[in-house]
């Protein structure tokens, strides 16, 4: 490459720099490993992934965060027409019983099959294995009670499926505030 060609190459920012790594990589990154390759520290990462994450306000990816790892997604705003154009309109849609399940491993994390069992009132093994097998969910470990039973989570699918970026994202559980009510109105009254 002569010196004339390389003068003429753009300079590219460093949120440009970030996207092209998460646009190549498989699996969320860890801010780490993102300032390893570049060469810089997690905070001047942190700093061009905000720059990056405005810029996406108006186009049609994200970033989506969990465990201290980083991913490119679709907007969920947009989930519609991709679902249509991949042809998944109807492998996405989960049964009550299914979403209710999630929502209590969503909440409650990390949280065995006889916790959840016991909220719901039924035997939840089909739901769980359905959940498993979609990869909205993990194993995550095992408790140190008896028989040591397996603990579920949520997986960055589950986020990507449901448009978070985050667990905290999560809306407030409504059972929540409604016994916050109540205890304000216990203690006007």
């Amino acid at each position: 490459m002569s010196d004339s060609q390389s003068l003429s190459e753009p300079e590219f920012s460093l949120a440009a720099k970030i996207e092209a790594m998460l646009f190549v990589s498989a699996e969320p990154v860890p801010v780490a490993q993102l300032a390893q390759a570049l060469d810089v520290t997690p905070s001047v990462i942190e700093r061009g992934l905000k720059e990056l994450d405005d810029s996406f306000l108006t186009r049609g990816l994200r970033l989506q965060r969990n465990a201290g790892r980083v991913q490119l997604t679709t907007a969920p705003e947009l989930a519609s027409i991709v679902e249509h154009f991949l042809g998944l309109e109807a492998t996405t849609h989960l049964s009550r019983a299914a979403l209710e399940t999630l929502a209590i491993i969503a909440y409650q994390q990390p949280v065995t099959r006889p916790q959840v069992d016991s909220i719901r009132g039924v035997n939840s093994d089909g739901m769980m294995k359905s959940l498993l097998s979609k990869g909205l969910i993990q194993e995550s470990g095992r408790t140190d009670g008896p028989g040591r039973p397996i603990l579920y989570s949520t997986t960055p699918e589950f986020l990507q499926h449901f448009g978070l970026n985050s667990i905290i994202e999560l809306p407030p559980l409504a059972v929540q505030a409604e016994v916050e009510t109540e205890h304000t109105e216990l203690l006007k009254g």
